[in-house]
């Protein structure tokens, strides 16, 4: 699907209202090939989720700076992203995957050494993260079988992903 096809969405509601009514028990495809692409999709998306916030919390340093609180933003953006596919892995009757601690370490190593860096290294590591991370969103809408709901909750969470680009972009050629 093109940017221009994409729907839209307002990337500045961090946490879209969530109620009781929507965690829903989910029936899993009885094509056994759709059911390994499914659980292997949304591992992938919890699992680079929890890299993308591990990389956030060690970006921030302890300045009250608006480059701080907008990291904070985008940590907390990525929290809920995190909780949306923890949330969908477990309406399905799956979990994480096992090796998802992993990538939290390997965020800590991306997001602690850019901020050594200084800014403009964390700026540009947000942009090629996140870049990535549309990417494949787009890849995985393409070619996974979701419901409508999982379906725009994920064109929401990549349309937040998009804006983290946008946000870094402008924020680097403020300092660059």
């Amino acid at each position: 699907m093109t940017d221009e096809n994409r729907p839209k969405y307002n990337v500045e509601i961090i946490r879209p209202q969530m109620t009781a009514h929507d965690v829903h028990l989910r029936s899993k495809p009885a094509d056994p090939a759709k059911l390994k692409t499914l659980k292997k999709a949304l591992q992938a998306f919890h699992t680079l989720e929890t890299m993308a916030v591990s990389i956030y919390k060690f970006q921030l340093t302890k300045a009250p700076s608006e480059f701080n609180r907008q990291l904070i933003v985008a940590m907390c953006d990525e929290m809920t992203h995190l909780q949306d596919f923890q949330v969908k892995l477990y309406e399905y009757g799956f979990r994480p995957a096992i090796f998802c601690p992993a990538y939290s370490l390997l965020g800590f190593i991306f997001g602690f050494t850019s901020r050594l860096l200084g800014p403009k290294a964390i700026l540009k590591t947000g942009i090629w993260v996140e870049t990535r991370a549309v990417k494949h969103y787009a890849e995985l809408l393409e070619t996974v079988d979701w419901d409508e709901q999982t379906r725009k909750m994920i064109e929401k969470d990549q349309a937040d992903e998009d804006g983290h680009i946008n946000r870094w972009r402008n924020m680097l050629g403020q300092i660059s």
